[in-house]
C-alpha cells in the first residue's frame, strides 16, 4: 500500500510550525508532602536533618557547628584521639552534667583507667548516676555496647571501643537509630583513616592553654575546615591557677624570646664569619 508524501520547502515548513499554536500542557498540582515526611528530608548543605534530637555539648562554637546544635541522639558519635581516657570527660563533662540533673543515668564501659570520682565531683557529675562497667576484652565491651543501646536505658552511653571493625560499628549506628541518648564511641586517631558508619566523628586534642581543640572529620551537611578552640580548664584548677599559669602558651614565648635574644647578643654571634675566636 503506497502511502503518499508531500514535500514542503523547509521555510515554508517552519513558518508552518511557527504559526500554529502550541499544544497547551495541562500544569501539574503543586505536591505539598506532610510536614513529617518533608521535616524528615535531609539537604545536603544542611546541618543534619529537624527531626534529630540533640544534647547540647555545652560549648557554644562546637554546638554551632554540629547538626541539631549538640550531641545526636538516636546516632553514634565517634571521638578519636591520640591517647584514651585523657580527654573524653573534659569533653563530655558539660552534656553528661545537664543530664544528670535530669535525672537520668551515665553509663560508660570499659573505660582504660577508673573514673576518678573527687574530679568528676568537680566538673558536677554525681557519682550515684554514673554506671561503669569494666569490661577488659573488646567482645565483652562490644556485647555489652550493643545489649545497652537495645535496652535505651541511658541518658548517654560512652564506649571505648578501639578494635571495633567497621561491620560492628554498622551494626552499632542501626542499633543507635533507637537510642533516646546520645551514643559515643572512643576510639583511636588511627581510626581516622578508616571508614566508618556513625555520623559524626570528631578527633580532639590538647592545647597549650588547657583548652580542648576539636577538628570534624564527618559530620551531617558541609565539610568543616581548620579546627574549634574550647577552653577547657581541669576541674579543681580554675580555681588555683594563677593569670600567669592560664596561658602558658605566653610563658613559653617569652622563654623562646630571651633565649634567642642571648643567642644574638652573645660575643660568640658577634664574631666575623670566617675569622676565629681569640683563644684564652
Amino acid at each position: 500500500m503506497a502511502i503518499p508524501l508531500s514535500w514542503a520547502d523547509g521555510d515554508e515548513a517552519s513558518s508552518a510550525r511557527e504559526s500554529s499554536p502550541p499544544a497547551e500542557r495541562p500544569e501539574r498540582p503543586a505536591v505539598v508532602l506532610p510536614h513529617a515526611v518533608e521535616a524528615a528530608v535531609w539537604r545536603g548543605d544542611a546541618l543534619g536533618t529537624p527531626v534529630t534530637s540533640a544534647v547540647s555539648t555545652g560549648f557554644e562554637r562546637l554546638d554551632a557547628e554540629l547538626p541539631g546544635g549538640g550531641w545526636p541522639c538516636q546516632s553514634l558519635t565517634e571521638v578519636l584521639q591520640v591517647q584514651p581516657s585523657v580527654l573524653e570527660w573534659r569533653l563530655l563533662a558539660p552534656a553528661m552534667r545537664t543530664l544528670v540533673g535530669q535525672g537520668r543515668q551515665i553509663v560508660v564501659i570499659g573505660p582504660p583507667k577508673a573514673p576518678h570520682l573527687p574530679g568528676l565531683r568537680h566538673l558536677g557529675l554525681d557519682e550515684r548516676h554514673l554506671v561503669w562497667i569494666a569490661a577488659d576484652k573488646p567482645v565483652e565491651r562490644l556485647w555489652a555496647t550493643e545489649q545497652l543501646i537495645k535496652a535505651n536505658a541511658a541518658g548517654m552511653l560512652v564506649s571505648w571501643l578501639p578494635q571495633a571493625r567497621q561491620e560492628q560499628i554498622r551494626r552499632l549506628q542501626v542499633c543507635a537509630q533507637g537510642c533516646d541518648g546520645p551514643v559515643i564511641l572512643c576510639r583511636p586517631a588511627a581510626a581516622e583513616h578508616e571508614a566508618s558508619a556513625a555520623p559524626l566523628r570528631l578527633q580532639a586534642r590538647f592545647g597549650v592553654d588547657w583548652e580542648l581543640r576539636i577538628h570534624l572529620l564527618k559530620r551531617k551537611g558541609p565539610p568543616h575546615e581548620g579546627e574549634l578552640t574550647l577552653p577547657s580548664v581541669p576541674g579543681g584548677l580554675e580555681a588555683i591557677l594563677t593569670p600567669r599559669l592560664c596561658h602558658p602558651s605566653r610563658l613559653i614565648a617569652a622563654r623562646q624570646s630571651r633565649e634567642l635574644s642571648h643567642a644574638v647578643g652573645s660575643p660568640s654571634s658577634r664574631q666575623p664569619a670566617g675569622r676565629p675566636a681569640a683563644a684564652h
